[in-house]
């Protein structure tokens, strides 16, 4: 899946040694299926050569104003024209300087004073000239412009120096570049999603869990901050990176068993939205040993099974009607074997739910790859198998019409 394809993307590089991120910024964007034109200014070409951009992109990189070999000699005005958005990357505190105050003295400045496509701003500088009065100034009119900043992160610096003021990687600007062009349908909204298998422990070293990845899961954050929602995700024992964690948009609780995820969701109550992807586990070990269970020979342990609370069904309880719909409006999931649509409508039905995704568990558990069955009282409807990040859309914009 290309998230950027068809898109015409104009990567102004100005100077900073953050630019040496640049080449594989623009290779990052290409593999999303973008088409990148370069435009640096001169100070960009003392940390990055035209040569390395050109040899990358396959695209010439305009560095000047006066560039006759644009047909009418208006660089300014065509690679705006033809672009979906001008991203600047890095930008330096002189150039985020002049573009708050609407000056224009190089090719890049012009460009994104002349431009009718959105811009989009990397900063880059040293930590103090980050926090100087001048800077947030700057910042604040381009806020106010409309301009869209991504960043800066905070970290160790070329000056030797740690703070604020260090540009995103490249691989965070490329997932807010995607997320920019998302359709907006949750924007306001706050949602919960509960992502990944829980652990539940025998004794200190072993214990029951099951194959989720939690893919599925973190998928939908992603998605639903993409749309403009406000997420918290609560994940169970996996490997995987917070989506978007430099938009700001998503808070991560980390959890271990059922009754920890139950008590970290019932803790929170201002919510639009409940996403219950977790594959939790239904049941527990009644009185886990505080030791390691030796083996006895060829006898094993006798365990003791105890119910584990049912997240969704306590969730679903609490819902109140707001605006004549259900709030929160909770999705279940359901992971079945056999008789997917029969099983997944009788959970639904349980828990007392509007709507219910069903999938095969063997077939998806660890993979990238998923297919969907989404159901309420109106019927079934399938989301053929797809990347689990695009299947994450298609439901979000589903459901985004539900409320």
């Amino acid at each position: 899946m290309q998230s950027l394809l068809n898109k015409k993307i104009v990567l102004g590089i100005s100077g900073g040694i953050a630019a040496y991120k640049a080449p594989e910024l623009a290779r990052q964007l290409m593999q999303e299926g973008a088409t990148v034109q370069v435009v640096m200014t001169e100070a960009a070409q003392q940390f990055v050569t035209p040569v390395t951009m050109q040899a990358l992109t396959g695209n010439p990189v305009y560095l000047s104003q006066w560039d006759s070999t644009v047909p009418n000699n208006m660089a300014h005005i065509e690679l705006s024209r033809s672009a979906d958005a001008i991203l600047v990357a890095p930008a330096s505190a002189d150039l985020i300087a002049k573009l708050s105050l609407g000056l224009a003295d190089d090719l890049l400045s012009t460009l994104c004073l002349a431009r009718d496509c959105p811009l989009l701003v990397t900063p880059a500088m040293n930590k103090q000239m980050w926090e100087h009065a001048a800077t947030q100034r700057s910042v604040q009119r381009l806020s106010e412009d409309g301009v869209t900043l991504l960043g800066p992160a905070s970290g160790f610096q070329a000056c030797g120096e740690t703070g604020m003021g260090r540009m995103l990687e490249p691989s965070e600007i490329t997932e807010q570049l995607i997320a920019f062009f998302q359709k907006k349908s949750l924007a306001g909204k706050k949602v919960l999603i509960t992502a990944g298998p829980t652990f539940e422990a025998i004794d200190p070293v072993r214990g029951i869990t099951n194959h989720s990845s939690g893919k599925m899961g973190f998928a939908i954050a992603r998605a639903a901050v993409e749309a403009g929602a406000h997420v918290h995700l609560i994940a169970g024992p996996c490997d995987l990176d917070t989506p978007l964690q430099a938009t700001g948009q998503i808070t991560r609780t980390n959890v271990i068993s059922a009754k920890e995820m139950h008590a970290a969701t019932l803790s929170l109550t201002d919510y639009d939205l409940f996403f219950a992807v977790a594959a939790v586990a239904d049941w527990g070990i009644a009185k886990p040993s505080k030791e390691k269970i030796k083996r006895q020979g060829k006898e094993a342990p006798n365990l003791e099974f105890i119910a584990n609370p049912d997240i969704l069904f306590d969730v679903a309880k609490s819902v109140k009607t707001k605006a004549g719909k259900p709030h929160p409006y909770c999705i279940g999931f359901a992971a079945e074997s056999t008789n997917l649509e029969k099983h997944a409508d009788e959970k639904r039905k349980r828990k007392g739910i509007p709507m219910i995704v069903g999938n095969i568990g063997p077939e998806t558990f660890g993979s990238d790859l998923n297919q969907l069955l989404v159901i309420d009282a109106n019927g079934s409807k399938k989301i053929a198998k797809a990347e689990k990040l695009q299947l994450a859309r298609q439901l979000i914009q589903l459901v985004a019409k539900k409320i």
